[in-house]
Parts: structure tokens; C-alpha cells; sequence
């Protein structure tokens, strides 16, 4: 059996896949947790083997953070997770500690057809670099190389990086989002994940309210700030959900917004990759909005690329479906190294 985890900021995902020694099997058991409410993942591992206890051969764990020498300070919780400490929990020589997008890159080979949406078919070469984004309480990002016999992840931090403005309307935002993050420890710094995740798709949202740049209907604002207020990260849900069903300007405008800069910085990314082999969007944000990925905005966004426009639009663009995907790439990266 392998023990697989998705550590997110919101939630973390735990399973026992079964596993021949070279394949991956069926899911056994998986459960879900509500990261905030624990202390450590420590604390998650005890609970789920304790309902779920089973002979675990190896492990791995993909985790919303930067894995700097065995360890991460999670970015989005109050966790310092430690290699050696799950370890000993799991009565395990070592376990693998991966970046949460570097557990999707190594998921995406395991995915069926029917778990993938295609925006742009391109024209994919073989063996050629591919690229992943994926927004959902964080923005992660990863690159993915061919070594001559399988695909390789890299992995990114660059949610974090700078947020560019391409127009009046983006620099407004950046404005905007500079002041709402002028205290520490932001001092000012707005990064592309202040707009791509949950709490992005709000900010777009209270962008267009605050500036007045859209009409607001009445009671809606009530709506979102509740949603917001009875489970953080709820209040894009509702705007989403509006958004999607042009229920009114508001929501629309703001979820125009965050798709179209979703795209452009899509783009990007597979501009610093050439991923000729293949871009993937992941994330909890993107199969819930997938209908709106395909109206045309987020690949106008993404292939407007100046020069190297026809390189942009070469590539395949593809939708993860799946909210498994990191769980079967964990487990693939346990099988793989030994986790």
C-alpha cells in the first residue's frame, strides 16, 4: 500500500492506493480534512491511520509550500512540516515531501482522456517541455522535463512573483491591490496570486465595488461578505457562481478579469518553458469555471505574446479535471523514489 497526500491551504486530501511495486492500483480509502482545524499533518496521519490502519510500504506528500531541506513553512497555514517528524509518525525509514504542483506534474501521466479538457489542440511535439498552473487557495506553478524516459518536474514558487499590469484597467488593480497590501509583512508587494486564487477571484471583486467601475445589485455585497464570513474563501464561490450565470455586471466583470489574467500569465509560463509538450491548468478553481476557460478570453490572454504569438499559440492547452490528480502524483513520486 502507498500513503499519499495533497496538503492544501484550505484542505488536505489522504489515501491509501494499492500498488503492485510498479503500477498504481485503486484508491482503498482517502479522507478529507480541514487543514486550519489541526495543528500538524502529524496530527492528520495519526487520525487517518488510526481509522484506516493498514501496512503502508512507502509515502509521499505534495504540500502548498517551498520544500527547502526537508522541511516547509506553509504559506497559507500555520504548519512547519518536517520529512523526518511524518516519518516517524508513519513508522517509516523517510517519506517524500514534494511541492503540491510537483505532485500534480507527476499525476498528470495518470490521468484517462476523459479527466482532461482541451482549450487550444496545438500541435504537440514529442519529448518537448510542458508546463503547469493551477490556481485554488494559492497560485502553484512547474515546469516539467523530458529525461529521454519520463517526464521530470520542476519545481516553482513563482505564484509569488510579481503581478504585471498589461493595461489601464490591470494597472488600476495593481493600484488597488498595492494599497489593500501596503502593511507587513506585504509592504506593497502584490504577487500574480493576489489575483489568481480564492481570494484573488475576491479581490477582482471588491476591485470593480470599491472603484465603482461596476453596478452593484442590491443586497449582493451582503451575500458575498456573508459567504466570506461563514467560511473564508466562500465569497468567490458566490461571485464565481453570479459570474457564470451573468447574473449580474458585477460578477461578470470581475470573473472576465481574473480569467483573462489567469491566461496571460498562463502564457507566461509556458513562454518560460516553450512547453511545446503540452500546458496543463490544475488547481480547485479551473474544472469548477471550465465553461468559461473555453469563451475565448483566458487563449486570447494567453497567446497574445507579441513576437512569439504563433509559439504561444502552438501549444496545447489542457484542463485537469480530476481533483485526485496530486494524490495519484504523490503516489506515483513514493512508487518512483523510494518515498
Amino acid at each position: 500500500m502507498i500513503l499519499a497526500g495533497d496538503i492544501g491551504g484550505t484542505k488536505t486530501n489522504v489515501a491509501l492506493l494499492e500498488t503492485d511495486g510498479r503500477n498504481i492500483g485503486a484508491i482503498t480509502a482517502q479522507s478529507q480534512f480541514v487543514s486550519a482545524a489541526y495543528e500538524s499533518l502529524d496530527d492528520i496521519l495519526r487520525e487517518f491511520v488510526a481509522e484506516h490502519g493498514a501496512a503502508v510500504s512507502c509515502a509521499s506528500f505534495g504540500i502548498a509550500g517551498p520544500v527547502v531541506d526537508g522541511e516547509v513553512i506553509t504559506p497559507n497555514l500555520k504548519w512547519k512540516v518536517s520529512a523526518k517528524s511524518v516519518a516517524a509518525t508513519l513508522g517509516l525509514p523517510s517519506i517524500g515531501l514534494i511541492n503540491d504542483l510537483e505532485a500534480t506534474a507527476y499525476g498528470i501521466n495518470e490521468l484517462p482522456p476523459d479527466k482532461i479538457a482541451t482549450l487550444n489542440e496545438g500541435n504537440a511535439e514529442a519529448g518537448a517541455h510542458r508546463a503547469l498552473i493551477a490556481a485554488g487557495t494559492g497560485l502553484g506553478m512547474a515546469g516539467l522535463f523530458n529525461d529521454g524516459e519520463r517526464y521530470r518536474p520542476i519545481p516553482s514558487e513563482g505564484g509569488h512573483g510579481d503581478l504585471a499590469a498589461r493595461n489601464d484597467l490591470e494597472l488600476a488593480l495593481l493600484n488597488y491591490l498595492q494599497q489593500k497590501y501596503a502593511g507587513e509583512p506585504s509592504n506593497g508587494h502584490v504577487s500574480a496570486e493576489r489575483v489568481l486564487s480564492g481570494t484573488g477571484l475576491l479581490n477582482c471583486y471588491t476591485f470593480f465595488r470599491d472603484t465603482l467601475r461596476a453596478a452593484l445589485p442590491a443586497g449582493f455585497d451582503e451575500e458575498v461578505m456573508a459567504a466570506e464570513a461563514a467560511k473564508k474563501g466562500n465569497g468567490a464561490g458566490v461571485v464565481s457562481k453570479a459570474g457564470l450565470e451573468k447574473a449580474n455586471d458585477i460578477s461578470l466583470q470581475a470573473l472576465d478579469l481574473f480569467v483573462n489574467i489567469y491566461g496571460a500569465v498562463a502564457g507566461n509560463l509556458a513562454l518560460t518553458f516553450v512547453a511545446k509538450g503540452g500546458f496543463y491548468v490544475g488547481g480547485g478553481i479551473a474544472p469548477k469555471i471550465v465553461e468559461k476557460l473555453r469563451d475565448g478570453v483566458f487563449m486570447k490572454a494567453f497567446t497574445e505574446k507579441g513576437r512569439l504569438s504563433g509559439l504561444a499559440a502552438s501549444m496545447p492547452v489542457r484542463v485537469i479535471l480530476d481533483d485526485k490528480t496530486a494524490l495519484y502524483g504523490a503516489a506515483r513520486h513514493a512508487l518512483t523514489h523510494g518515498g
